[in-house]
């Protein structure tokens, strides 16, 4: 079994938001959504096969409430994920290193998308 996408959520008119974390922060590509699931807003994210697929759908939510604990954690080389620290703390993104040492085997990070809701990126060490 294998992860195909992650949906996250985000308020209504959310998009441009998200556009700034996920693709700008996080470095992810926008891919267009089927035309049929386009109508309901929202927006999908992909990486490059060079470092295995990762997915981001990003989807609209009446009365969307941010995922404060629930969060998808993003597997990044070292270099990709002090470079990514940098990224997003230069796009005005809070990075929070105090757990950077607490995962065994790894370094680690959290932040929040534009939305409040939690994010994780972890390299292995």
């Amino acid at each position: 079994m294998r992860i195909h996408h992650v949906q996250v959520s985000c308020p209504t008119g959310g998009e441009d938001v998200a556009r700034r974390f996920y693709g700008e922060g996080l470095g992810l590509a926008e891919v267009p959504k089927p035309p049929v699931l386009a109508a309901r807003g929202g927006c999908w994210f992909r990486s490059g096969p060079d470092d295995g697929v990762v997915e981001v759908h990003v989807g609209v939510e009446p009365g969307f409430t941010p995922a404060r604990k629930a969060h998808p954690a993003f597997l990044l080389d070292g270099e990709e994920l002090d470079a990514t620290a940098v990224r997003l703390e230069g796009l005005g993104f809070v990075v929070d290193r105090t757990e950077e040492h607490t995962f065994p085997g790894h370094r680690r990070f959290h932040t929040a998308d534009g939305h409040g809701s939690r994010v994780e990126l972890l390299a292995a060490v």
